[in-house]
């Protein structure tokens, strides 16, 4: 189990190694960095289907402050997994549901609306995502970062919830 689990955080690892630094926007005379909608480059996250991340700014990978995006399709959700450190996630657009547990159960998820705030601690099991409508949540956290699966036989994601 350890093994599988050490295997998923490095599997997570190479794929956000493949990501952007950053949104494409870069630091002006004074230090500031501007990200504007259109410049937020969106990649597919192998394994997690309908599921896309961005990093704006630091990199996951590494020790230091980081801010992504990710961005749920409508009817997908993770499975209940947990992170090696503190996250700081604010809705920017849809409903993000959250659930806390290692037993998935979209029906026992809180909704939260665009502009709502959540802390996901350090190692707390945990599953969301999107339910009748795209989702995109801003999370800021302190890496490196990674996620392990509580169940991994059971996959990231599931099928569509449209069908519930």
């Amino acid at each position: 189990m350890r093994a599988m689990r050490i295997g998923m955080l490095l599997m997570v690892t190479m794929v956000l190694v493949a990501l952007p630094p950053r949104a494409g926007a870069e630091k002006d005379a004074a230090g500031v960095v501007r990200v504007t909608p259109d410049q937020v480059v969106w990649k597919d996250m192998p394994g997690f289907e309908g599921v896309k991340f961005a990093v704006i700014e630091g990199d996951p990978t590494k020790q230091g402050i980081y801010v992504i995006r990710v961005k749920f399709s409508p009817g997908r959700m993770t499975r209940p997994h947990w992170h090696p450190e503190d996250r700081h996630a604010v809705v920017i657009s849809g409903t993000w549901y959250t659930g806390e547990g290692d037993t998935f159960d979209p029906a026992k998820t809180v909704g939260l609306k665009p502009g709502s705030y959540m802390k996901h601690p350090a190692n707390g099991h945990h599953f969301d995502g999107a339910k009748d409508e795209e989702v995109v949540v801003q999370i800021v956290g302190y890496g490196p970062s990674g996620t392990t699966l509580v169940h991994p036989e059971q996959g990231h994601t599931g099928s569509s919830l449209s069908s519930r």
